[in-house]
């Protein structure tokens, strides 16, 4: 249980992964059920079977990928946590960033720097900062090596502009960094056609490794599965190499049904697939909903495009806020989780300054906990924006804002 000296900073009470709220696909509870009545461990870095399907995937997204060059792991952190002891270096960030991305750079004792993201998206740092920050660091005696950054973005829910990907990307190569793409929110893209994905693997072949959390939109959060595309050169074959020996150091390795339950959702079966795009539609909509919430109330907030999530600032309500005791994300965070029912983690989570009043806010807790009303929310009947869970959640979202952007009691007799 959690102590009152620890109050709601470890890291260990960050903040949870955006979830689906959904049921798990049938087909895919069989193939794991199957899977674990087989004796045999899956081998590190995973075996044929998934790999193969993890080449299809990526195939299908318009990158060539060797077997020889991949590797699976039990979720995208303990990928992360191998490409930044293989690499070394130190580590340079978007503000904000996953929560999960530092940790990895600092249970090694590598430095990280943050780079803010521009105005248009998040996930990927400002170009001209990224330089700015690098050649600081260097001038400082530091030695930057590792860009991480993110297609399609958590905590921001947004999608990387293609063209302020590429002049990032642009600017790492002249650095000589090595860029980790995460794309675990790739395959959740609201609406597509409007915001196509544009990966730096196929701006930078060679000095780009990709990686994905399947928990983005394959699997359950309770299944963890990452795999990892390295770049196509003996300098990538090399990179692979190391991560394998430190996955193997970790024993991390993925459970055989959940290996099973990774290569079948890898090959996109009809069922998975439709399943998806329910959920990505779901999920837009609640976003939609809650983003229009947020925005009518007062705050700032970029339109959510991709993912389960979107991130708020508060700012405009920082009078109001302060009259409660809340003058920071930590204190926002306790407050607003509290009023609202749901987890409001602040943007401390994510890199941003402890004093900016920012919180994600996800759209799974939206749906309830009914099991069977979420279930038909996936069939798009009723509407989802007039079931009875939603629609509390939401006018309970309003109601909380709308009380931080009244005027005081009194104000009006008092300018009189």
């Amino acid at each position: 249980m959690e102590s009152a000296l620890e109050g709601r900073g470890p890291l260990r009470y960050g903040p949870p992964v955006p979830e689906p709220g959904l049921p798990v696909v049938p087909e895919l509870a069989a193939v794991l059920a199957r899977a674990a009545e087989r004796p045999h461990a899956e081998p590190p870095g995973g075996g044929p079977a998934l790999l193969a399907a993890a080449q299809g995937y990526w195939a299908r997204r318009g990158l060539a990928a060797d077997p020889a060059l991949l590797a699976a792991a039990p979720g995208a952190p303990a990928l992360l946590l191998a490409l930044t002891a293989a690499v070394g270096g130190d580590v340079l960030l978007p503000r904000p960033c996953p929560a999960w991305w530092a940790p990895q750079a600092r249970l090694l004792g590598r430095p990280t720097f943050s780079v803010p993201s521009p105005a248009a998206c998040g996930g990927v740092p400002d170009p001209y900062a990224l330089l700015e920050t690098v050649r600081r660091v260097r001038a400082e005696g530091g030695d930057p090596r590792l860009l991480v950054l993110a297609v399609a973005d958590d905590p921001t829910g947004t999608v990387a502009v293609p063209e302020v990907m590429s002049r990032a990307v642009e600017a790492a190569a002249a650095e000589g960094l090595h860029v980790v793409s995460d794309e675990t929110w790739r395959d959740t893209v609201h609406r597509p056609q409007e915001n196509p994905v544009v990966g730096p693997a196929e701006m930078l072949p060679e000095g780009v490794t990709v990686l994905s959390d399947l928990s983005g939109g394959w699997l359950p959060p309770g299944w963890p599965a990452a795999v990892a595309r390295f770049p196509g050169t003996t300098a990538g074959a090399q990179l692979r190499a190391r991560c394998l020996d430190i996955l193997t150091a970790l024993d991390a390795t993925l459970a055989t049904p959940v290996a099973a339950a990774a290569t079948h959702a890898l090959g996109e079966p009809r069922a998975l697939g439709a399943r998806l795009a329910h959920a990505v539609a779901l999920h837009g909509r609640l976003a939609g909903a809650l983003y229009e919430v947020l925005h009518t109330a007062g705050a700032l907030v970029r339109p959510p495009q991709a993912g389960r999530h979107l991130y708020a600032d508060l700012a405009p309500f920082a009078p109001a806020l302060a009259a409660r005791g809340v003058t920071d994300a930590l204190e926002l965070e306790n407050d607003l989780t509290a009023r609202l029912g749901m987890p409001a983690p602040g943007g401390h989570r994510f890199g941003d300054d402890l004093d900016q009043l920012r919180v994600r806010l996800s759209t799974g807790p939206l749906l309830g906990d009914d099991e069977r009303v979420r279930a038909d929310l996936l069939t798009g009947a009723p509407d989802p924006l007039q079931a009875a869970p939603v629609r509390r959640a939401l006018d309970r979202v309003a109601e909380v804002l709308g009380a931080l952007a009244a005027p005081p009691a009194g104000a009006e007799e008092a300018t009189r």
